[in-house]
């Protein structure tokens, strides 16, 4: 049975979440809080395997407590957050300090919205409760050359018809963070699907911007995928690669949820395998479920490199384990070895 702690100064949120999470047989909340103060002092006499932090409370917000339990004890927290702005840009700050998911509320309806969206809260937890904190916390690696650079490369591989499709989910903000920072201005044009809710992929992007040495940018249908730049599909809608003329293309659109996601990483898969083939290269790392083990397999067959994230170097072992199971992945790697991966 693992223990869950769930900290809200909305009574609602901690009587519903409580229900929720306490349907489950594997689950059970040991504790509740009204604020970050009286947590602390529950957590002397136990502590949670597993949190779920709100971020704007009275006395100690949840940004404070997230990095005092970091130190501590690195613990999985979850984030339930609301979509408002300044809700989306400290939650980011909380995924950077080592939260690993994000449940979104709405600043109205909040009852009706858990309660339709229980089945999604309840795997969440699970996931998270036994999820490997710290594998994203390797040494980052030095910023890899440039292809011109590397000893072996053709011109052609720093051109526009070389793309890597990349896929993650739980656990994947930081794993991104750690690629990514990594590539060089040079790389191949990458297309993204991390899970993520609406209002805040555009933030995401704009943070890991303002960290890597490759451009990237929140997706726009007709966006031209081009080395060095990375594109990240929105929060609610899928994302695809198109071909116009001899460029490769983004294609942004709303449809229904595959896998339970919007955007989907089997939906953007797909479309590479489809229209790169042996010109791409799939990459799905951390994240819970099987979005985008299906898709991998479709790239493969199509002629394209394949990598999936090792057991070790993930923080939830689901997505990548899905693919592996499918023989979809060419090659399986630790997450300080894809950068080079991509590049090469």
């Amino acid at each position: 049975m693992k223990k869950v702690m769930v900290i809200d100064d909305s009574a609602v949120v901690r009587q519903v979440l409580t229900e929720i999470i306490n349907e489950s047989d594997d689950l059970q909340v040991y504790a509740t809080a009204i604020d970050p103060i009286f947590a602390l002092e529950k957590m002397k006499s136990e502590w949670p395997d597993v949190i779920v932090l709100d971020i704007e409370m009275p006395r100690m917000d949840g940004l404070t407590f997230l990095e005092k339990v970091m130190k501590e004890k690195p613990t999985p927290v979850i984030i339930c957050s609301s979509l408002a702005q300044k809700g989306t840009e400290l939650t980011l700050k909380a995924l950077s300090l080592g939260a690993i998911e994000v449940i979104t509320k709405p600043q109205l309806g909040i009852k009706t919205f858990l309660n339709e969206t229980k089945k999604d809260i309840r795997n969440i937890v699970r996931a998270c409760a036994i999820a490997k904190l710290g594998q994203n916390k390797v040494q980052r690696c030095e910023v890899l050359p440039s292809f011109e650079k590397v000893k072996g490369l053709t011109q052609i591989a720093s051109t526009t018809d070389k793309i890597t499709a990349i896929g993650c989910s739980t656990g994947g903000t930081q794993a991104l963070e750690v690629v990514l920072q990594a590539l060089p201005k040079s790389c191949p044009g990458i297309v993204v699907v991390q899970h993520m809710p609406e209002k805040f992929t555009k933030s995401f992007a704009e943070r890991l911007n303002s960290l890597c040495h490759v451009e990237v940018i929140e997706a726009r249908s007709g966006d031209r995928i081009i080395p060095g730049r990375v594109i990240i599909a929105p929060g609610g809608r899928h994302l695809e690669v198109a071909v116009s003329g001899a460029q490769y293309i983004t294609k942004v659109f709303s449809g229904p949820y595959v896998n339970r996601h919007c955007p989907s990483v089997d939906v953007l898969f797909r479309s590479v395998a489809k229209q790169a083939g042996r010109n791409a290269k799939g990459v799905i790392m951390t994240g819970m479920g099987n979005d985008g083990a299906n898709g991998l397999l479709d790239m493969q067959r199509n002629g394209a490199l394949t990598i999936a994230q090792d057991e070790a170097s993930s923080v939830v072992f689901g997505m990548p384990k899905e693919a592996i199971k499918l023989g979809a992945a060419t090659k399986i790697v630790g997450l300080d070895e894809i950068a080079g991966l991509i590049a090469k």
